[in-house]
């Protein structure tokens, strides 16, 4: 009895339970997070194509990575996501809430494993198919349109149908939500009743025994050639985990502020702000290979090598090209085939002659 003692803790009655603000506070830290993130990583990829461009091209696989990372490292440590453990709570597993495992115990592998997995796996999954959705209403609203085709009819119907389960998703977590205003459920997100946990507050106990085992882990010596290896490399992990939750505890109203200041809202103001001349062609072109593409007739497309047809110029770098050619080289490479800049299909200018 007295070893299970030590890994459970009396939960003070009426004061486990977070406010809905606090719920809600901490799902939107990672969610403004990563927008400030990707603000800076293309910030990067613009200034220096040729060797920060693969960050901008990978942002979602690299990010993904990352925040297993970190998500692992705090639920293993701290039975509590990176931004839950910020303001101070921790999970449980449902069942009986008046005896609660400290915030060291962990949490079952199976709930341990459901609550990876929804961190991490399912706003990946959904920026995705936010995606997927924009690349798809871009080619259809700026490609030239082939015959209708059975494919053509699904990918419609699924832009279509969309939006409506977008909505029923986000109402899925507003009803939630509510319900948890209103003390009919133990969970303000779907997401942690399917991991099958709640959130509580950390209690003194718990603070007490995290202090504790990060002073234990830091003094412990092992003496075997394997346990070395495998301290070395939960060490090595958990120093980058912890290094990026530093950094981000640090920066993280930085952040937020990055995200409100690139928000939609705000873009008028800073194109009123930050507009400026437009810069000459980059001259440094003609002393490395990507000018083996520009041919020397002016009315060639430097992607075919023919006389451009349906001439269309790319907003962020001036090149003109063959509306095709420049379609589906962008598509598939999101950057100028000249420069190297970062591109999408929105920056495809059409061009017209004055016998047009």
């Amino acid at each position: 009895m007295a070893e299970v003692g030590a890994h459970l803790t009396a939960a003070p009655a009426g004061q486990e339970r977070p406010s809905v603000f606090e719920a809600v506070a901490q799902d939107s830290l990672m969610a403004a997070v990563k927008p400030a993130l990707q603000h800076l990583v293309k910030v990067l990829a613009e200034s220096n194509p040729a060797r920060y461009g693969f960050l901008w091209q990978w942002f979602d696989e690299i990010y993904v990575l990352l925040d297993l990372l970190l998500q692992q490292h705090y639920l293993a440590r701290c039975s509590a996501s990176f931004s839950e453990n910020f303001y101070s709570m921790k999970r449980i597993p449902m069942g009986d809430g008046r005896l609660q495992p400290l915030a060291t115990a962990g949490l079952p592998k199976r709930q341990h494993w459901k609550s990876l997995l929804l961190l991490v796996l399912v706003p990946y999954l959904k920026g995705k198919l936010e995606k997927l959705v924009s690349s798809l209403r871009e080619e259809d609203e700026y490609s030239i349109h082939p015959p209708s085709s059975s494919w053509k009819r699904f990918y419609r119907a699924f832009l279509a149908a969309y939006p409506y389960v977008n909505m029923t998703w986000e109402g899925w977590f507003l009803i939630q939500q509510l319900c948890y205003i209103l003390g009919k459920a133990e969970h303000h997100s779907p997401l942690l009743k399917l991991a099958g946990v709640r959130l509580v507050r950390l209690t003194a106990e718990d603070i007490q025994a995290l202090e504790k085992k990060w002073a234990e882990s830091t003094s412990s010596q092992t003496h075997s050639f394997t346990s070395r290896v495998q301290s070395a490399l939960r060490r090595a992990l958990g120093g980058i985990a912890f290094s990026l939750s530093t950094g981000l505890s640090v920066s993280v109203f930085f952040l937020q502020f990055l995200d409100w200041w690139y928000s939609s809202e705000n873009q008028e103001t800073i194109k009123s702000l930050t507009a400026l001349p437009t810069p000459p062609p980059p001259v440094h072109l003609e002393h490395e290979p990507s000018s083996a593409l520009l041919p020397s007739l002016k009315t060639v497309c430097p992607l075919c090598r023919k006389v451009r047809v349906n001439a269309t110029a790319l907003a962020t770098s001036g090149f003109v090209f063959c509306y095709r050619c420049a379609h589906g080289y962008v598509k598939a490479h999101q950057r100028c085939p000249v420069t190297g800049y970062a591109t999408e299909l929105q920056h495809l200018v059409k061009l017209y002659s004055p016998e047009s």
